[in-house]
């Protein structure tokens, strides 16, 4: 008997652990319908937060981007993944895309890198 209860205790704090760690992975503080980007890892420093497009990111995120969330409207025929890209006017090398409720909280290849994004129908 002394057995299961430690089994059931183990269990629920296993249980607890992983339910703990999954809402915080959900923890930016972005606005609803926005996209969010952060100049520190972790969802930390100067937030950024669009609701369309934009062809050229200015000061303090151009290439300081180091954490993003995709919080935008999702549904059928909308665009609601986030490509965004290495150099103004959506071109070069795509550093992070974002799908639908996705939050990113450090990247080494997107690091510092952003300079445009764009809404697209998929990554």
């Amino acid at each position: 008997m002394k057995h299961s209860a430690a089994l059931v205790a183990a269990v629920g704090l296993a249980l607890g652990g992983t339910v703990a760690t999954s809402s915080a992975a959900f923890g930016a503080s972005c606005p609803s319908g926005q996209f969010c980007a952060w100049t520190d890892a972790d969802f930390g420093g100067q937030r950024t937060n669009w609701s369309g497009d934009d062809e050229d990111w200015e000061d303090p995120i151009q290439d300081q981007d180091s954490s993003w969330a995709n919080h935008g409207i999702s549904g059928p025929g909308i665009k609601d993944h986030v490509q965004v890209y290495e150099n103004p006017g959506l071109i070069g090398l795509g550093t992070v895309c974002l799908g639908p409720g996705q939050e990113i909280a450090s990247d080494s290849w997107g690091n510092d890198s952003g300079d445009s994004h764009t809404w697209k129908m998929e990554c």
